[in-house]
């Protein structure tokens, strides 16, 4: 392994590159230039274990998680920079007491998100993506459309109960103000001057709703709060869209209701074991289903760069970090 700079510059700018083995880094060869790189599956590297102990701030590549297993290995860690938006792999409560600093991706991805939520939203009330499958098949010169049913629904009017009003989920509620949708959330708080209305729980908002879009954190707080229960409380002609992390869902209840026809349908970029999608979706016209990219595009890519290429230096300058997360 290469690094270009003096021996005191290598000591001192010592990487971490943290990450599960099928997350590869479209920016390892600019890091290289910078930094003295120490990654645990680069076998080649016979100074890792010696200099892993004193290395001191980690780049964590996606949503690799960071546990306290994963701490103990790095005794000297101060801080690590985050690459996802989400930080539900991360242990944060042993961080804190490390007093280790841990960033995210911010609102690198916020933009393309709600543009994905909507994009999902949109498929499924119009079936874009049936109708596709439909003339691909050459079912329209054959049956016509008349056998493509259920027909599309509205998207103007529609109740959207958003979850997690945030940066992503105020993106959401802009577009779809945009599109002619009544707006509501709920969110660990009320938002100050915020002109929709606030429900305090999420099963008053799905009886208020005909979509619930999900952009909140995956906490221990929010994990399956699409439950049993809310699914019920949505009802017969509603639709799920998930853009948050897959567990915000109890997918198995989903799945049944889907199956039985007790909901309108759904459309998700998330699961609770990616890569791995239950197989019962996968006939289901209702159902839109994407690999976990709402985030990918060369735009939010570029703003991630910047923003973890800045947080990096920051560390080594002693300088205020951007998107830190702020312990409670």
């Amino acid at each position: 392994m290469s690094f270009s700079g003096s021996p005191e510059t290598t000591n001192h700018r010592l990487l971490l590159l943290h990450r599960l083995p099928r997350f590869k880094t479209m920016f390892l060869s600019k890091l290289r230039t910078r930094y003295r790189i120490l990654d645990p599956f680069d076998e080649s590297d016979p100074s890792f274990l010696h200099l892993s102990s004193s290395v001191r701030l980690m780049l964590c590549v996606g949503p690799s998680p960071v546990t306290s297993e994963t701490l103990d290995t790095y005794p000297s860690l101060e801080c690590i920079v985050g690459t996802s938006a989400g930080f539900d792999h991360f242990d944060l409560a042993e961080c804190r007491r490390r007093n280790i600093r841990v960033t995210t991706a911010g609102d690198s991805f916020s933009d393309d998100v709600a543009d994905f939520a909507v994009g999902l939203l949109v498929d499924v009330l119009r079936g874009v993506s049936a109708a596709d499958r439909f003339v691909r098949a050459g079912s329209w010169p054959v049956i016509g459309i008349g056998e493509l049913s259920p027909l599309g629904y509205k998207v103007v009017g529609k109740r959207v109960g958003i979850v997690g009003l945030g940066s992503i989920g105020t993106r959401v509620s802009k577009r779809l103000e945009a599109f002619g949708c009544s707006i509501a959330y709920t969110s660990r708080r009320m938002k100050p001057n915020v002109p929709f209305p606030f429900h305090s729980n999420i099963h008053d908002l799905a009886i208020n709703s005909d979509v619930l879009i999900l952009c909140c954190a995956l906490t221990e707080e929010t994990h399956h709060i699409i439950d049993k229960e809310v699914l019920t409380a949505l009802g017969k002609e509603g639709i799920i869209i998930n853009v948050g992390r897959g567990a915000l869902v109890d997918e198995r209840e989903l799945v049944e209701f889907l199956k039985r026809g007790e909901i309108g349908g759904a459309g998700l970029d998330v699961y609770e074991n990616e890569p791995y999608v239950p197989e019962e979706l996968f006939g289901l016209d209702n159902v839109v289903l994407s690999p976990h990219l709402a985030v990918l595009t060369p735009e939010s890519m570029e703003a991630l760069e910047e923003l973890f290429t800045y947080n990096l230096e920051a560390f080594f300058s002693n300088k205020p970090l951007r998107a830190q997360i702020e312990y409670e």
